[in-house]
């Protein structure tokens, strides 16, 4: 029998149940077995109550429940629905067992909405390992709102989801059409609009939030909550992008009214219990247009020839208490969100662009971390302070690297920060050279730029310039963050950190299979094949055992990662290989349990340097302080379970808005140039054609197989290539392909291209 859990902690209560036989127990086998009676028991059924609500345990009936991480009949996680009304089942950490993720048909997806967290009962799994299941249960919500169109119908106003993956439309009843009986749209850069009714609101942008939700054969009721504007209204993209991805964007009255009342002042009191760096020729180095600083760096040389760096971090955990409410919203928004013409920053302006800001010439508060560094690179000794600085510059990116290239006169501007700079270059470099030489990971992917004229149109899309002077804060902060990770690693009882886990095998070998296509290889270890008994629920209730044969863990690390972008560096597949390579990866995300970063190589890391950013990197700097005031940190693993949790949910949230603009942004300026011919790469095929990137505007296509000239194409999935039946023409990922954009399909935010032959081209010129 498995070890009895301590006091019903909810992770070891979980483990034993999972160990028990099929992972089940009742709640009286639990009572009998831990002896739970009085105080006891009550604390068991709050245990049990709260792993039910998480999802981990599934009441199958009145007090039975069972393991769903050690069940192979159940699974948790998030559902991600098609246009086309059958969705799937993203589960929470892969299942070993099965092969990509759980299909759930129509029928069943249907009960849910895109986004939500459900538990599946698996029905069937085939021989490849792909599996089919029904949802059984909804564990949260994804969307308390819904932005959409609304449209006036004779038979009930309805609102039309913006978002296509959500399959139901959101019935308004009467009465509940209207925030207020007047209300008049007034934005920056549209004509005012005052709507007096419901006929008024047809074919508009509303946000309704959910009364009912959809179930089996019930539709959604709504009611408006807010009205955002016409279809085609300037910036209403972004409006719409941030209730679409549910992005708190509105301060509370209780959270401005805190922040206007933070001292600009800092107390005499609270200077002298501070490190005083304000001697010292300390500088921020930042993009063009950014407002708020909150790193700050200072390099020197030691008599002996080693480095002495110092970075030095916004104190924003001095003004943001915990449980206050400024606390409380920027928990709730986890980090800011930066769109292409504006930001949703995480703490009001008071703090992020204020009080907290490292700008010049001005006394700030500060975390600091000094690191001395040998001529390996090797941190020999390691310093944190409570500190107070006052910055002598605000630098950019572009400066700095004209100033190291030796332009003269930002070289005579800043003569006294020269050498200064110069030792900042040479150390950052240095610390490059140790990363690499431990493995980790360097993807210089190129990101878009995008630009926009003095109405806030846009103009194009460039490359983002990326230089030493990137490179010099990227190392900085890097060393920073693995100080601190490693400190608290062994100071504090309990930590926050950044991991990023290694890839799955079968993501690893379907890299592994397209890089061999150009000639290369990671150089993994062959991969050992594991069977698994599974159960397939036949349609007609028959259950049928069979075994199912999968990958098991292979040995991989980053220095294969690392060694194949070494030899496609300057190559012309580089982008493309890149590209897939990281594809391949898992995502970063935050853990109360350290499983070490495979891209950066490195065996312990957290973000400690972007708290007027980051949510988790405020939690840190909350573990330092008390940990250097000799105090407990208050926090505990079940709040940093749950603080890592919802902080990587947030992340992905902000991502996925930042780039859905991006794409939208680009779709806009396509309008205006159909009919023009371009340079792409291909990057991904498919049974229906292939997407395409335009090699100097950063923006995706699609290419459908109906439209290739000449012949009749077939997709060879074993090869994933495009075949001409007649001819043998074939179209692979990475070739280089002449296109024209046909035309823009708004509604499915598709550009849509076509091959340009060289014949076609001849034709059109004449």
């Amino acid at each position: 029998m498995p070890a009895k859990p301590a006091a019903f902690d909810d992770n070891e209560l979980l483990r034993y149940i999972g160990q028990l036989p099929h992972g089940r127990a009742t709640f009286k086998q639990l009572v009998r077995e831990h002896s739970a009676r009085g105080d006891n028991r009550g604390k068991l059924e709050d245990a049990l109550d709260r792993l039910t609500a998480s999802g981990a345990l599934l009441e199958l009936r009145s007090r039975h429940y069972v393991s769903v991480s050690s069940s192979r009949e159940y699974a948790a996680g998030r559902l991600r629905m098609h246009r086309d009304g059958y969705g799937f089942l993203i589960t929470d950490k892969p299942l070993d067992w099965i092969r990509g993720d759980v299909f759930i048909p129509a029928e069943s997806a249907r009960k849910a909405m895109h986004g939500d967290q459900v538990v599946v009962r698996i029905g069937r799994v085939d021989q490849e390992g792909h599996a089919e299941g029904e949802i059984v249960r909804i564990l949260r919500r994804a969307h308390a709102t819904v932005v959409g169109e609304f449209r006036v119908r004779h038979h009930g106003n309805i609102v039309v989801p913006h978002d296509d993956r959500i399959q139901q439309w959101i019935e308004i009843p009467e009465g509940l059409e209207m925030p207020a009986a007047s209300i008049t749209v007034d934005r920056i850069g549209v004509e005012p609009v005052t709507i007096k009714g419901p006929e008024d609101l047809d074919g508009m942008i509303v946000n309704a939030e959910l009364l009912d939700y959809p179930g089996d054969g019930d539709r959604a009721v709504g009611r408006v909550i807010e009205i955002l504007g016409h279809p085609d209204d300037f910036g209403i993209d972004v409006e719409i992008v941030i209730r679409k991805h549910h992005i708190p964007h509105q301060f509370p009255t209780e959270v401005l009214h805190q922040a206007q009342q933070v001292p600009a002042a800092i107390r005499q009191e609270e200077i002298a219990s501070r490190r005083d760096f304000r001697d010292l020729d300390i500088v921020t180095i930042d993009g063009e247009t950014a407002r708020d600083f909150d790193d700050a760096v200072w390099v020197d040389r030691l008599p002996k020839g080693n480095f002495v760096l110092q970075v030095h971090i916004a104190d924003v955990s001095h003004y943001v208490r915990p449980g206050t409410p400024i606390d409380i919203e920027a928990a709730l928004r986890g980090t800011s969100v930066y769109f292409p013409d504006r930001a949703v920053p995480m703490l009001p302006l008071e703090l992020s662009t204020g009080i907290c800001s490292l700008k010049p010439r001005l006394d700030r508060l500060v975390l600091s971390v000094i690191l001395e560094i040998d001529h390996r690179g090797d941190i020999l000794r390691q310093e944190f302070h409570r500190g107070i600085i006052r910055s002598v510059e605000r630098m950019t990116y572009a400066n700095v690297h004209l100033l190291l290239e030796g332009d003269a006169g930002l070289r005579e501007r800043y003569k006294p920060l020269v050498e200064r700079f110069e030792l900042m270059q040479e150390l950052a470099l240095l610390l490059n050279r140790k990363r690499v030489r431990r493995g980790s990971i360097d993807f210089d992917m190129p990101e878009p730029l995008i630009e926009f004229d003095e109405w806030g149109h846009m103009t194009g899309i460039e490359q983002a310039p990326r230089n030493i002077a990137h490179r010099i804060i990227e190392e900085f902060m890097l060393a920073a963050n693995e100080a601190v990770a490693g400190h608290l690693e062994s100071s504090v009882p309990a930590s926050l950190y950044r991991i990023h886990e290694p890839p799955d095998p079968k993501r690893v070998m379907d890299f592994e299979e397209l890089a061999m296509h150009f000639g290369y290889s990671l150089g993994v270890a062959a991969i050992p094949v594991k069977r698994f008994p599974v159960v397939e629920r036949k349609r007609d209730g028959r259950k049928v055992r069979k075994d199912i044969a999968l990958p098991q863990q292979m040995r991989i690390s980053s220095r294969n990662y690392q060694k194949l972008l070494a030899s496609i560096e300057g190559k012309p597949e580089e982008r493309i290989l890149t590209y897939l390579m990281l594809r391949s990866l898992k995502q970063a995300r935050y853990s109360e349990h350290n499983s070490g970063h495979f891209a950066l190589a490195a065996p312990t890391y957290t973000h400690f340097t972007s708290p007027i950013r980051r949510y988790p990197d405020l939690i840190v700097h909350r573990l330092l302080t008390a940990n250097l005031d000799h105090q407990e940190t208050g926090i505990d693993e079940t709040a940093l379970r749950t603080i890592a949790r919802d902080s990587s949910e947030s992340e992905r949230r902000a991502a996925d808005a930042e780039r859905e603009l991006v794409e939208w942004k680009k779709l806009k300026f396509m309008l205006d140039r159909v009919g023009e011919e371009f340079n792409a790469l291909i990057i991904s095929t498919a049974k229906f054609g292939f997407f395409i990137e335009l090699e100097q505007l950063f923006v995706e296509g699609l290419v459908l197989m109906e439209t290739l000239p000449d012949d009749r194409y077939t997709y060879q999935e074993n090869t994933r290539k495009i075949v001409g039946h007649h001819t043998r023409r074939q179209f692979s990922i990475g070739d280089k392909v002449r296109v024209i954009l046909d035309r823009v399909d708004e509604m499915e935010k598709k550009l849509l291209f076509s091959l340009v032959e060289p014949a076609r081209r001849k034709r059109r010129k004449r």
